[in-house]
């Protein structure tokens, strides 16, 4: 599959909606709170390419299904080990964004929360027992891929009918869900597997039209200010039963809208040195983010020391992610698939 530069400015975009969110949550900066509250429609972003990129590379390879896996172990095991090992040591030392706490008064063992990041479920602890650790609740959305794509290849082999049946049940389920669990105060709406299947579902369907629905510029702007207006128009759980559906519609819009030629500028070279690297920089940016939080509490924290925090924070999130790319995980991904496909 040919490289598309704008995949990589989405996800430049959907990380830094994330970054930004997560700051603002502990760090309250009044000019941001707008942008920042609704970052989780980044992770829709990212739900929506991923299922996009992952097809589309399926349908091209023609592989055997156990490669498939092999795979996603080389992209997915390596950093998660990774991030285990280092709030491990961290939390050794008893530092309180790196050890588990109880939201809900329920004490849950991080023998547990290691076991849920292991076998994907960190979203459904989050939704019984809480937010129960700070820098792995991030592993939430990882759950809800994976879970997603252990069934993939098995609906892969599915006659077309059957997939596009499959993909459009999951959507259409996905609102209900979000409905029934709108007052779940853990925000299940969020964090359950069937709430955000729809947009990986979406993201499939996409790479189905890629070869035979050709749209212009205008569906794209068109997709962009659909976005915008959802994104600003309220906070995404009052909305959240329609809107995350139609913002991973309007992502797909606009990743179909790709084909135009794009020209390069610094802020496009920019987003796309930080999407290439989008999933280090989110499963890693809560250990920057943690340790500002040990040495600078947020209530005691100034207005100008929150704004120096934002940009140490953010630069220092891209140089660990980048280091960990450039000198780990594609190291090791490359590895793995060289050793086990042949």
């Amino acid at each position: 599959m040919q490289h598309i530069k704008q995949i990589d400015i989405l996800r430049g975009i959907a990380i830094l909606l994330v970054l930004v969110h997560h700051f603002c949550i502990p760090y309250k900066i009044g000019e941001l709170l707008l942008i920042a509250r609704n970052g989780n429609y980044g992770v829709t972003m990212f739900f929506v390419i991923s299922g996009f990129l992952i097809t589309q590379t399926t349908l091209k390879r023609q592989s055997f299904i156990a490669n498939f896996y092999i795979r996603r172990c080389a992209r997915i095991l390596p950093c998660l080990f990774l991030l285990l090992a280092i709030v491990t040591v961290l939390g050794q030392f008893g530092l309180a964004p790196f050890v588990n706490h109880a939201p809900n008064g329920i004490a849950v063992s991080y023998a547990l929360t290691v076991l849920s990041a292991l076998t994907f479920s960190m979203n459904m602890l989050i939704i019984k027992y809480g937010w129960v650790n700070y820098a792995l609740g991030v592993l939430w959305s990882l759950s809800v891929e994976e879970v997603f794509y252990f069934a993939f290849p098995i609906i892969s082999l599915l006659k077309n009918k059957f997939k596009y049946a499959i993909f459009f049940g999951l959507i259409l389920y996905a609102p209900f869900i979000r409905a029934s669990y709108f007052l779940d105060p853990n925000e299940a709406y969020l964090y359950h597997y069937f709430a955000s299947f729809d947009a990986i579902a979406i993201g499939c369907l996409t790479a189905f039209l890629w070869d035979t629905l050709r749209l212009n510029r205008f569906w794209g702007y068109s997709a962009i200010l659909v976005m915008t207006a959802l994104y600003f128009i309220a906070p995404i759980k009052d909305v959240s039963t329609w809107s995350m559906s139609v913002f991973a519609v309007a992502t797909a819009v606009l990743i179909l809208s790709f084909k135009t030629a794009m020209k390069t500028t610094w802020l496009s070279k920019f987003l796309i040195a930080i999407g290439q690297r989008s999933y280090e920089l989110y499963l890693f940016h809560l250990i920057i983010l943690g340790l500002i939080k040990v040495y600078f509490i947020p209530s005691q924290t100034d207005y100008l020391t929150k704004l120096v925090l934002l940009v140490v924070y953010l630069l220092g999130a891209y140089v660990l992610a980048y280091l960990i790319e450039r000198y780990y995980s594609s190291a090791l991904n490359l590895k793995i698939r060289k050793r086990f496909i042949s």
